[in-house]
């Protein structure tokens, strides 16, 4: 059933996005932009955590996790090292995937080159 919940919210989460894009016109960096703070004021009030028990990787996976973890981050640093802790806890829970993010996307250009 994990795997149902999983799909049906992640399916859920990526037609919000299209709706944003076909509906309301957005353009795709918008819609990007607009599931990321909805993840991020998700986690701000608390409700991503419970969220993320509920739908597992349909919670996890989607653009909006990366909202939630930037607040999440800059919220936990907050608590342990005051304010400093804002800063430095969006880049120490998001370097991963950045880097990660960086490093294929170099790889890729390396890899395949454009025609035309």
């Amino acid at each position: 059933m994990h795997f149902v919940w999983a799909f049906v919210i992640g399916g859920a989460i990526c037609v919000i996005g299209q709706l944003l894009m076909d509906v309301g016109k957005l353009t795709p960096a918008h819609t990007m932009s607009s599931l990321v703070v909805a993840g991020a004021i998700a986690d701000g009030v608390g409700w991503y955590d419970p969220f993320i028990k509920f739908a597992g990787a349909g919670a996890t996976v989607p653009i909006t996790s990366f909202g939630n973890a930037l607040v999440h981050g800059a919220l936990q640093e907050l608590n342990q090292d005051g304010a400093i802790g804002i800063i430095t806890g969006i880049f120490k829970v998001t370097s991963a995937g950045v880097s990660a993010a960086i490093i294929f996307s170099f790889l890729a250009a390396v890899v395949c080159r454009p025609r035309g």
